[in-house]
């Protein structure tokens, strides 16, 4: 059975081995550059070891997984031109790199050579793969509008929120893992009920990524704490404080977001201490973990032996102690 490093290990490979047109450079390398810059490959590891869940020939997912990789990323790139994040994965955004038009346009044919790996599987599932990877395009794409959306409103509610971060993050992650079980040979039922796992799994996983923007530690983290603060996001904890804040603490917590003068590290500070006042760090983590025990019940009911799930309850568990 394949484990997380077993399956991030194959990926990492057929990544370095995945042959790009050499010209134009300006076209191609900020793709190469874009996929070599590291990422925990959780979701083409996913693939892997979800077909790996029904069978033991894994070699039929390498190519699906390694679309979802690269559509993964190319949401990345054009993630970081509609956020304007200079930094990713403690490297320069392609569009910092090289310029905006570029990651556009770079993006775009990033999502084109997914479908090119998508495609090389076998004839009596291909259909079901596509209409699979377009649905989740489409839902990926939604919840990055309603992200943008949301960031102008004051006023988002946390069923709203937990809709958008469904849309995303977790539907991905829950694609993902049916696509490999289908690979995999497995019924609609079990596939649908992989589907579960890995969309309560990664609702789990933003809930958490959440809580790590403003408690987690740099080192395991990977990036600075509190750029949602910062940047305004409506994360799980800013709209349950804004829901539970009453009266002059709504009122302070509007107004450090309306204050464009203030100093970065003086608005995490205060931010988190109304956090804190409110308990809402509690909130988060009795919601994610609900979540969390929602996927293990939907792991439970797949109809294989306990033992082919071992590997996945581990990226489970190393997904919420996040020290992958």
């Amino acid at each position: 059975m394949f484990s997380l490093n077993a399956a991030r290990d194959i990926i990492n490979k057929e990544i370095s081995n995945l042959i790009l047109n050499p010209e134009p450079k300006e076209l191609y390398d900020p793709i190469r550059y874009a996929l070599s810059v590291g990422g925990k490959r959780l979701r083409p590891s996913m693939v892997l070891m979800a077909c790996n869940l029904f069978k033991d020939q894994i070699d039929e997912a390498i190519r699906p997984a390694l679309a979802i990789e690269i559509f993964h990323n190319f949401t990345l790139v054009h993630d970081d031109i509609m956020d304007d994040s200079p930094i990713r994965r403690g490297n320069p955004t392609i569009y910092n790199k090289w310029n905006q038009n570029v990651a556009i346009l770079s993006g775009d044919v990033m999502s084109f050579i997914a479908y090119e790996q998508l495609i090389q599987t076998r004839t009596e599932i291909i259909n079901t793969l596509i209409h699979i990877f377009n649905k989740t395009a489409k839902e990926v794409c939604e919840g990055q509008q309603y992200d943008m959306n949301y960031e102008l409103k004051h006023e988002v509610s946390v069923s709203d929120y937990l809709k958008m971060i469904e849309l995303k993050t977790a539907v991905l992650m829950g694609a993902s893992l049916k696509i490999g079980s289908l690979i995999g040979g497995a019924s609609p039922s079990d596939a649908e009920t992989m589907y579960a796992f890995g969309k309560n799994l990664g609702m789990a996983f933003q809930l958490q990524d959440d809580m790590l923007d403003v408690y987690g530690d740099v080192k395991i983290f990977g990036k600075k704490i509190g750029g949602d603060i910062v940047a305004n996001k409506k994360t799980y904890l800013l709209v349950k404080a804004l829901e539970l804040a009453k009266h002059k603490l709504r009122e302070e917590v509007i107004k450090l977001l309306d204050n464009q003068s203030l100093d970065g590290n003086e608005k995490i500070q205060s931010v988190r201490n109304i956090y804190d006042q409110l308990n809402v760090r509690k909130h988060a983590q009795e919601m994610a973990n609900n979540y969390f025990q929602k996927a293990n019940d939907n792991l439970n009911k797949v109809l294989v032996e306990e033992k082919r799930k071992k590997n996945l309850r581990e990226l489970a568990k190393k997904l919420m102690d996040r020290k992958i």
